[in-house]
């Protein structure tokens, strides 16, 4: 399982506010079955390496449909395969250790 963490910037719209955008993006993620993580500055994805990436690209390609004419995207993944990975694992990790 990996972990990916998101970010999509709309470029190109008529309005400063992301919101809009992100909310469609991340309505494609329901729809997907994939589990997520919305945070203040992205959104954190789990699932199969193949799923996550296809599910970002569909995130960024709504977006688009939602008339944004660029979509900026910052994307980090952990892939880890010594181990099984989840969201809460990764937290509970470093809380351990505070």
């Amino acid at each position: 399982m990996a972990i990916l963490e998101v970010t999509l910037i709309p470029i190109g719209t008529k309005t400063t506010s992301v919101s809009p955008y992100i909310a469609e993006a991340e309505k494609v993620l329901e729809e997907m079955g994939v589990r997520y993580e919305l945070n203040p500055m992205g959104t954190v994805i789990e699932a199969d390496i193949d799923l996550g990436l296809k599910a970002v690209r569909a995130m960024q390609e709504q977006v688009f449909a939602k008339g944004a004419d660029r979509v900026y995207t910052v994307l980090k993944i952990d892939d880890r395969r010594d181990k099984k990975a989840s969201l809460e694992e990764k937290i509970k990790s470093v809380k351990e250790k505070m």
